[in-house]
């Protein structure tokens, strides 16, 4: 791999995405809607071209792909697009992938598998999706693998880390790095799984070197589960936090979509505060190697760091 073409690379896992692939000495291409944010977050990085543009215009995507190995699919859409729009920019990508001749790695979430009566999910798990996302989430996969393209398809849970700004651990983050009042979504006791950004995009990149790597699914799961509390108990030792941390509970979400389309959506998936789905990395371990892990106090460590300066430092 010598060249890699990141879409979504302002976002949380693109921005580790692309930050890894420079590590190791790999040319990218940041692609993403804003050029503002793009300089921002990459300017006068060695070996990144930055690249604004529109996820559903063909011929963008072919002309940030035209001279890529591989193209790193980290964007997302705001969930009230999903149902009209997600499948399209799926099929653009892959298109993109055709004409180019580029490899494909995908960031996927772990919506498509459904509620799980195991402790720990495993790639071979039939997909069972209750969700109306979910369900969307499984077409995407379903119409990946109809592609002759060389994929990567690998899934993550809720991310944190540098730049993750639209996770769910970055809602409570915000207040308590300002030491103001901070909210939790769901059950504080509820022991949870959370992925340090760089530690998802290391795992994605040693997959996408792998040349027997494409054409499978990949489980790539956290440092491990912890609950709410534990986490507030690491900021409060980290930073010296003494404020309350409030529960935000499915009927509060319930009352915010009323107003707000964005958390109409989101309370279909609140299942996941209640009844987690939890994922099994053993197959990338036989088959990859040790997965990177950060300790939840060292990722926070990193991630307040950057929400305070700015500033990305390896752990």
């Amino acid at each position: 791999m010598k060249h890699a073409l990141v879409l979504g690379a302002s976002g949380g896992m693109g921005y580790s995405i692309v930050h890894e692939l420079v590590n190791r000495g790999i040319k990218v291409t940041a692609f993403a809607r804003s050029e503002e944010k793009l300089q921002k977050l990459f300017k006068g990085l060695n070996l990144v071209t930055i690249q604004s543009g529109d996820i559903f215009d063909m011929n963008q995507l072919v002309t940030a792909a035209s001279q890529v190995d591989i193209i790193f699919q980290s964007a997302n859409l705001p969930y009230e697009q999903w149902s009209e729009k997600l499948i399209p920019f799926y099929k653009n990508v892959i298109q993109t992938a055709e004409v180019t001749g580029a490899k494909l790695a995908f960031v996927e979430n772990i919506y498509a598998y459904g509620k799980s009566a195991s402790k720990k999910v495993t790639e071979t798990m039939k997909k069972n999706p209750h969700t109306k996302k979910g369900k969307i989430r499984l077409q995407v996969e379903e119409l990946v693998k109809k592609t002759n393209v060389e994929t990567i398809i690998a899934h993550f849970p809720d991310f944190y880390g540098p730049n993750a700004e639209n996770s769910i651990l970055h809602y409570t983050l915000k207040n308590v790095i300002q030491h103001k009042t901070a909210y939790f979504v769901g059950d504080q006791r509820i022991a949870r799984e959370f992925i340090y950004t760089p530690d998802g995009a290391k795992a994605l990149v040693n997959l996408a070197l792998e040349d027997t790597a494409y054409g499978q699914n990949w489980n790539i799961p956290g440092y491990d589960v912890i609950t709410g509390d534990q986490l507030v108990a690491i900021l409060r030792n980290l930073l010296g936090y003494k404020k309350p941390v409030f529960t935000v509970t499915k009927g509060m979400i319930k009352m915010l979509g009323l107003a707000n389309p964005t958390m109409r959506e989101v309370v279909e998936m609140f299942y996941l505060n209640e009844e987690p789905v939890i994922l099994n990395g053993a197959k990338y371990e036989k088959e990859i190697g040790p997965l990177p892990r950060t300790s939840y106090q060292e990722g926070l460590k990193q991630t307040v760091h950057y929400m305070a300066t700015g500033t990305f430092q390896k752990a």
